[in-house]
């Protein structure tokens, strides 16, 4: 089988667990040092595209031990230079009610223990990170978006939880109290590991629920679960999808990444011996 290539990826979240009508993809496995990656590769708003699940295809993966680096070190090695990471996420702000698609544009990392990047040997390497997530590719997912009429929020701060667990009532309000607008559990490591390889990535979030009901929402005491976030995701996948492929057409075609690490550094990372 012809090795993967794609330019492209979508990384999917809760409740997107395929993206390309079977007949037309083909399924890949990496070998990465980390382990092997099972990616997709198909044709999505007439470009080449590369999917991962992120909790893999039967949602047996939980976020705090998701393998992040293999996933990342997967797609570039087959020339990914754009992610597109679609999450689930909780609104504790009261203007990012359940039903909300949000432009996330900052997070703050409430995690601990996940392994968060590449220069852990060999050299040292300190990522610039005041703007997580690429400015440029925010952009153009802002007018792609507001061209084809679609209701959402131009920015989110997310704050990204340890998991997997919900928040505390406590925890929500402390979140909010922050500045935060949604919270979730997968963004981090995802998103500077990317950018450690010169990845840009732009996330496009939908608010399943109003966290642990702080929220402004149309019913604040509502009890966020997993089986009411998988059934809002389930309801709302096609709208996610449109705008997906809605962002995915307006990438340029020459967009080569974000340059934030030297790039003899990113180059010494992807030569590394892979496991089998």
């Amino acid at each position: 089988m012809t090795s993967p290539r794609a330019a492209i990826a979508v990384i999917g979240g809760s409740g997107l667990y395929t993206l390309f009508d079977p007949d037309l993809s083909t399924a890949h496995r990496v070998h990465t040092p980390y382990g092997h990656v099972d990616l997709t590769l198909g044709e999505l708003a007439g470009r080449d595209v590369a999917f991962i699940t992120r909790h893999g295809a039967d949602h047996s993966s939980p976020p705090h031990l998701i393998n992040y680096r293999a996933n990342i070190w997967a797609l570039a090695s087959i020339g990914v230079t754009a992610i597109l990471s679609s999450s689930a996420v909780g609104g504790i702000a009261a203007d990012y009610p359940p039903g909300t698609l949000a432009l996330t544009d900052q997070f703050i990392d409430r995690t601990s223990g996940r392994a968060d990047t590449f220069f852990d040997r060999e050299s040292v390497q300190h990522l610039p990170a005041a703007d997580p997530f690429d400015p440029v590719l925010h952009r153009i997912a802002a007018a792609a978006l507001t061209v084809a009429g679609e209701d959402f929020a131009v920015r989110a701060t997310v704050v990204v939880i340890q998991g997997p667990r919900f928040s505390t009532r406590a925890e929500s309000l402390w979140f909010r109290d922050m500045g935060a607008h949604t919270v979730n559990m997968t963004m981090y490591p995802e998103v500077p590991l990317a950018a450690e390889l010169n990845i840009g990535t732009v996330n496009l979030s939908f608010v399943t629920d109003s966290d642990a009901g702080v929220a402004q929402a149309t019913d604040p005491d509502e009890e966020v679960t997993n089986d009411l976030v998988l059934r809002r995701l389930k309801d709302a996948q096609p709208r996610i999808v449109r705008a997906i492929e809605t962002i995915i057409r307006a990438m340029p075609d020459d967009y080569a990444g974000r340059e934030l690490i030297d790039p003899a550094a990113v180059a010494a990372v992807l030569a590394r011996p892979v496991s089998s």
